[in-house]
C-alpha cells in the first residue's frame, strides 16, 4: 500500500469527470443505547466520505456482528439508528448489508458518493499561512470513558459532579451524531472551492494526528493555538492518562478539520455559522516555524469549554 494518506478511496468513473469516493468503517460500541449507537456508527462511516467534499452519499451498506444470544431489539435498535441518521439526517438510503455472529458486537458498514473530480478536496496539500478551522469540540474519548466508569466503577469519579458529567456526555453524544454534510454544503455554495486547501475528519489519531496527515507532502509545520473542548475533558484526560496536552486523544465521529487560505478564512468561518448553522473555531495555522511536518501545541494555547451545539 503506497501513496498519499486519504480518508476514503477515490475511484475515477470512466468516460466522465466524476470520481466515486468510498469508505468502510467498523468499530465496537461505546454507548448502551442501540439507536444512538447506530447513529454514531453511521456518522463514523459517512464522515470520511464527506471529508473528500462529497455532498451526497449514494447509500450505505450496513455491517453487524452480533452475539447469538443478543436480544433482537438491540440489533433492531442499531438498525433503526443507522436508518434515522442516513435517511433523516443526510437524505440518503440504507441499501442493504451483511450480518455475522460475533462474540463482541461490531457495527459499521460502507458508504460511497460521487463528486466532480475538480471539487475533490484531499488532505495532502497545505500552504504557509493557512488558517486551521475545526467544526466540533474534542474530548469525547475522556467523556465516554467517564460514561463507562459511571456504570462500572463510579467510585473513581467521586471527585466529579455527576450532573456535570451527564451534561458533557449528552453534549458529546449530540456532536457525535451530528453529520458533517453541512460543512460540505457550505463549501459547495462557492463556485471556486480552491480556497480550501486540505480537509479531513478528526477521528482515531486525534486532532494533532490528523493535522500531521495534512502535512504529509509538505516541509511546513503547524501550530495549534486554540482548542474547543467538552467541559471536564481536561480534568478527566489527566486522570485517565489521555494525551490531552498533546491534542492526540482519539475522537469518535469528530469534526471537520480544514486548512483554508487565510484571506478567506474569517469570511468562510462566519458563513459556516450564520448560513449553515455549523459552529466552528479557528484553532491555529500552517507555518514554517518548526521542523517539517511537526505539529506543535502553543505554550499559550487557549482551551475553550463548549456547552452548546
Amino acid at each position: 500500500m503506497v501513496g498519499d494518506i486519504e480518508d476514503s478511496a477515490i475511484i475515477p468513473v470512466p468516460n466522465s469527470d466524476l470520481v466515486m469516493v468510498k469508505n468502510i468503517d467498523i468499530f465496537t460500541p461505546i454507548i448502551d443505547d442501540p439507536e444512538i449507537m447506530g447513529q454514531i456508527a453511521a456518522a463514523n462511516v459517512t464522515n470520511d466520505v464527506f471529508a473528500l467534499n462529497v455532498l451526497d452519499i449514494s447509500g450505505m451498506l450496513v455491517f453487524l456482528g452480533i452475539k447469538k444470544n443478543m436480544p433482537m431489539e438491540i440489533a433492531e435498535g442499531i438498525l433503526k439508528g443507522i436508518r434515522h441518521f442516513i435517511e433523516d439526517k443526510i437524505d440518503s438510503k440504507v441499501l442493504g448489508g451483511h450480518t455475522i455472529y460475533s462474540e463482541w458486537p461490531l457495527i459499521g458498514g460502507e458508504a460511497s458518493g460521487f463528486v466532480d473530480k475538480s471539487k475533490v478536496i484531499k488532505k495532502n496539500y497545505v500552504e504557509s499561512g493557512d488558517t486551521l478551522i475545526l467544526t466540533k469540540p474534542i474530548g469525547n474519548q475522556a467523556i465516554m470513558a467517564a460514561y463507562r466508569l459511571q456504570k462500572n466503577n463510579p467510585n473513581l469519579l467521586k471527585a466529579y459532579s455527576k450532573a456535570e458529567i451527564d451534561k458533557s456526555i449528552d453534549l458529546a453524544v449530540e456532536y457525535m451524531t451530528l453529520p458533517l454534510r453541512d460543512v460540505v454544503k457550505a463549501i459547495h455554495s462557492y463556485d471556486d472551492v480552491s480556497f480550501v486547501h486540505s480537509m479531513t475528519d478528526v477521528s482515531g489519531f486525534g486532532l494533532a494526528g490528523h493535522l500531521k496527515e495534512m502535512l504529509q507532502n509538505s516541509d511546513l509545520s503547524a501550530e495549534i493555538t486554540r482548542v474547543p473542548i467538552f467541559k471536564l475533558t481536561q480534568e478527566l484526560s489527566h486522570d485517565f492518562g489521555n494525551k490531552f496536552d498533546e491534542c492526540e486523544m482519539p475522537e469518535t465521529a469528530g469534526g471537520m478539520l480544514l486548512a483554508v487560505d487565510s484571506k478567506y478564512a474569517q469570511e468562510f468561518s462566519e458563513k459556516l455559522e450564520k448560513e449553515f448553522h455549523v459552529l466552528n473555531w479557528i484553532i491555529g495555522s500552517i507555518n514554517n516555524d518548526y521542523d517539517p511536518r511537526c505539529v506543535r501545541v502553543s505554550k499559550n494555547v487557549e482551551y475553550v469549554e463548549i456547552t452548546t451545539i
